[in-house]
């Protein structure tokens, strides 16, 4: 057993130890790759506490020869696959972990060499007779055994990207880095002789420079475009479900706080991490803000590109904005519009994005915790006002506080608008659920509710084991607050909601687009309560 060469299975025992769900279906996929050129290279990028170190462990044990794991995977899915007993335990294997190498180096100008000695000095004592003398680059000397023993190699890499992370302004070095990879899957004689399969995983997906992937032979799965390999991003809904049974954990809870990503293949897709603390801990909040890529939120979202401010805040509002993905350059630092920094945020797990509809939005109450405190670091004044006053809002909603509720849609209408925008649908509706903002912990808020004759503009569910009322939110333009009560009574919108908690308020809110800014009284408001 070795630190790069065939590591073993004690990392996957010690996953296997806890509560463990089946992913082990992943291996099928990359068994299918295996010795079949083009698809036998890899990549599958996720966030951060997205499961990714656990996958690259997972496959050390299946396909490491130096151990016999075929007790860690009776049970499980790979077990009944017909290509499981094919590879199983049947190949050296090469496993790089990128961040803990990038811990233990001196002089990181020199991690390309010294990552390749290392590999080696261990590949000559397993193959002393197959490696030249001098030989100090690592395809190098992979060819050298193929040529000599005829052993092909899986390469597992963690973390991949860790150094475009880590050493962001070293192009050189990063250029380096690309060409050691290039040199190990560039394809053709070398890369067929060489290697059975790769699997890398990382944030990022590959590189780019220009429109070109740095590494063209990769089949790459990333946020944006998981594909087959969708099930293997998070947690799926069934297992989140059968998870809270085993644990006694709030189900809806849990979808409220974890859910949210969302793919062609896959409705709802789960944070692993933040699922497996909240069980843990007991406690449903976010798990984010210790990680290192929430530092670096607060700088990424208050870049100084046209529409980026409008943009966050219209999501912080309930939002989705239209995001075009094709010009990021996969790096943190060659940002050159709002777009960029948006489909960033999108592979770090701050934003899902909707394939079809080319849509980002904010996934689930966990992520816009942590979008609020890294909001409360900037000079948003308005936007952080509009936050913190949600619950005295929300209280006021309740008490029949009309004043007090115009006053802070007040707020927030103007918060969550450019003048040119201001009269738009779309900022009043983001105005309505930014100011309502800390009515997610306590409701399932509906917008076009269907409810009697017609559609209710919003209507705010109370979650289990909340006493708060139900509330429907019926909008008017140029008319007025009564005539938005009105139509809740005329349309029978309340008829869909009675029998939450014994009480049910309807707030009619009128926005007069004709008064004057600084009398402040673009909106007006009623409530009554049945």
């Amino acid at each position: 057993m070795g630190k790069y060469l065939n590591p073993g299975n004690n990392g996957f025992q010690a996953i296997r130890n806890g509560l463990y769900v089946d992913k082990t279906g992943l291996i099928e996929y990359i068994n299918s790759t295996v010795n079949i050129s083009p698809n036998r290279l890899t990549s599958f990028s996720r966030p951060r506490r997205f499961g990714k170190s656990f996958a690259a462990k997972m496959l050390c044990a299946y396909y490491d020869k130096s151990c016999d794991s075929r007790t860690l995977f009776e049970g499980l899915e790979i077990s009944t696959k017909k290509s499981f007993e094919t590879y199983l335990n049947k190949f050296d294997v090469i496993y790089l972990d990128i961040t803990w190498f990038l811990s233990t180096v001196r002089d990181r100008k020199q991690i390309v060499i010294d990552l390749q000695d290392s590999v080696i000095r261990e590949l000559r004592d397993a193959f002393s007779d197959c490696i030249d003398e001098g030989e100090r680059s690592l395809p190098g000397a992979l060819s050298g055994i193929a040529e000599k023993s005829g052993e092909k190699f899986i390469i597992i890499i963690d973390e991949w990207d860790a150094l475009f992370r880590e050493t962001k302004d070293d192009q050189d070095l990063q250029k380096e880095y690309v060409q050691l990879l290039r040199g190990l899957f560039k394809g053709g004689p070398v890369t067929d002789n060489t290697i059975a399969a790769a699997y890398m995983t990382g944030i990022l997906p590959i590189k780019k420079y220009g429109t070109e992937s740095a590494l063209t032979d990769f089949q790459e799965f990333t946020m944006a475009y998981p594909d087959e390999l969708t099930a293997y991003v998070g947690f799926t809904e069934s297992e989140v479900r059968e998870l809270c049974d085993r644990t006694d954990m709030d189900f809806d809870k849990m979808k409220c706080w974890y859910d949210g990503y969302s793919f062609q293949d896959m409705a709802s897709v789960y944070s692993p991490n933040s699922v497996m603390s909240a069980i843990r801990r007991k406690r449903y909040r976010s798990y984010w803000t210790s990680s290192e890529t929430f530092e670096s939120l607060k700088d990424y979202i208050t870049r100084d590109f046209y529409g980026l401010k409008d943009a966050v805040v219209f999501m912080l509002g309930g939002q989705r904005m239209r995001v075009d993905i094709s010009t990021f350059q996969n790096d943190i630092t060659s940002f050159e519009n709002s777009d960029d920094v948006l489909t960033l945020l999108i592979h770090l797990g701050y934003l899902a994005y909707d394939e079809e509809k080319k849509e980002a939005y904010i996934p689930n109450l966990e992520v816009a915790e942590a979008f609020k405190s890294a909001v409360k670091n900037t000079d948003w004044s308005a936007v952080n006002k509009s936050l913190s006053d949600s619950e005295k809002l929300l209280n006021a909603t309740i008490n029949g506080d009309v004043d007090s509720v115009s006053a802070a849609l007040e707020l927030a209408h103007e918060t969550c608008t450019s003048s040119l925008e201001y009269n738009d649908e779309n900022s009043l509706s983001c105005a309505i659920l930014l100011a309502y903002y800390t009515a997610k912990n306590y409701y399932e808020i509906f917008r076009e509710l269907p409810a009697g004759k017609g559609f209710a503009d919003y209507a705010f569910i109370p979650r289990k084991n909340t006493d708060k009322p139900a509330m429907i939110l019926e909008l008017k333009y140029n008319q007025s607050a009564d005539s938005a009560i009105k139509q809740i009574h005329d349309n029978r919108y309340d008829g869909k909601l009675k029998g939450f908690n014994g009480r049910l308020l309807l707030v009619g809110i009128n926005y007069d687009k004709d008064a004057k800014k600084d009398a402040r009284k673009h909106h007006t408001c009623v409530i009554e309560e049945i």
